[in-house]
C-alpha cells in the first residue's frame, strides 16, 4: 500500500489562488493521506495559511494540515491558534521551529514563545490529540552543530509526541537510505517520510538547496543543462528523474511519500500515476522487479 501526502503554500494574489485551487482539484481524486499548507518563513502568512486550510477542510474531502511554527508569537497565541483548528475539526498539524525573519543573522526564540519544535509539539499535545508531523534533515540541518546532534533532536521531537518525520527534499536516494538506517540505530521507530520535490525550474531548486543544505548531484545538473529555454523537454526530464527516484525508494520498502508540489499538480500527478496511486484506488502496489527503469540509465 502506497500512501502519499502533498504540500501547498498560501497564495499571495488572486491569480496564484486560482492556480492553487486548480491544483488541489486535480489532486483530490488521488485521496492523499493529508495535504499540508506552509507558514511563511517569518510567520507572515498566518492568516492566509488558516484561510486555505479552513477552505480545504470545508469544501473538499481532504485532510488539511496547517504548518505551525515557533516564529513571531507567544505560547498562548500559538496554542489559541491550535485550539481554533481543533474546534474546526482539524486534527493534523505540521510543527516546525520556523526560519528566522528575512535579514536576521540567526534564529532567536520569541520572548515567551516556544523555543524549538520539540517544545511546540509538547504544547500541541496539551491542547488535543493531534496527529503531528515534524521535519527531518537527511543531510543535517544547516544550523545543527553536528549530524549526531541533529538526529538526537529529531528523536526529541518524536518523543515529545510527533507521529512522523517528513524529510527535507533530496535527490540522492542513498542519502535517504543511510539516514533511515541511522534513525533506526538511534531508536527512532516513527515513520521517516521522504520529501519529494519535482523539479519545475532548476535555478529555483538550486536556490532552495543552498538555503537548506541539500546537495545537488552532478548528474542532476547535467540532465538539466541547456534546457533553460526548453520547458517541454525540461518537464519530461523532471518527470523521469522524480519517477525513478520514487521507484528506487519503493524498491527499498518506502511506502509513504510527501510531495512538495509548489502549487502545481502536473508533475506530482504523473509521479503518483507511475506509483499506482490513481483515482478510484491504486492499480498496482509496486513495479515488477523485471520491468525496465523509466529513466534511461536510472540514478547512479
Amino acid at each position: 500500500m502506497i500512501n502519499v501526502s502533498f504540500e501547498f503554500f498560501p497564495p499571495a494574489d488572486a491569480a496564484m489562488e486560482a492556480t492553487l485551487w486548480r491544483s488541489i482539484e486535480r489532486l483530490v481524486p488521488l485521496a492523499p493521506r493529508f495535504v499540508s499548507v506552509t507558514y511563511g518563513a517569518d510567520g507572515s502568512t498566518r492568516a492566509r495559511t488558516h484561510h486555505v486550510v479552513s477552505r480545504i477542510h470545508r469544501e473538499t474531502p481532504l485532510t488539511g494540515a496547517p504548518h505551525l511554527t515557533c516564529i513571531g508569537a507567544a505560547r498562548g497565541e500559538i496554542l489559541d491558534t491550535a485550539r481554533r483548528y481543533w474546534d474546526q475539526g482539524i486534527r493534523h498539524i505540521v510543527a516546525l521551529r520556523g526560519d528566522p525573519p528575512q535579514g536576521a543573522e540567526r534564529y532567536e526564540p520569541h520572548p515567551g514563545g516556544f523555543a524549538y519544535a520539540a517544545d511546540l509539539v509538547a504544547g500541541l499535545r496539551s491542547v488535543g490529540d493531534f496527529d503531528i508531523s515534524v521535519a527531518a534533515y537527511p543531510e543535517t540541518h544547516p544550523e545543527a552543530p553536528s549530524a549526531r546532534f541533529d538526529l538526537e533532536y529529531l528523536k526529541r521531537k518524536l518523543d515529545a509526541g510527533a507521529s512522523r518525520a517528513i524529510t527535507q527534499f533530496f535527490f540522492d536516494t542513498e542519502v535517504f537510505l543511510r539516514f533511515r538506517d541511522r534513525c533506526a540505530a538511534a531508536g527512532i521507530g516513527a515513520p521517516i517520510v521522504p520529501g519529494i520535490l519535482p523539479i519545475t525550474r532548476f535555478p529555483q531548486v538550486r536556490r532552495f538547496a543552498e538555503r537548506c543544505g541539500a546537495s545537488l548531484p552532478a548528474w542532476l545538473e547535467e540532465r538539466f543543462h541547456g534546457l533553460e529555454d526548453d520547458p517541454d523537454t525540461r518537464r519530461l526530464i523532471a518527470a523521469s528523474v522524480a519517477i525513478e527516484q520514487v521507484h528506487q525508494l519503493e524498491r527499498h520498502g518506502v511506502r509513504d511519500f510527501h510531495f512538495y508540489t509548489l502549487n502545481r499538480a502536473e508533475l506530482t500527478y504523473a509521479i503518483c500515476h507511475a506509483l499506482g496511486v490513481r483515482p478510484g484506488g491504486q492499480v498496482s502496489a509496486a513495479r515488477p522487479a523485471s520491468q525496465p527503469s523509466i529513466a534511461a540509465g536510472g540514478l547512479e
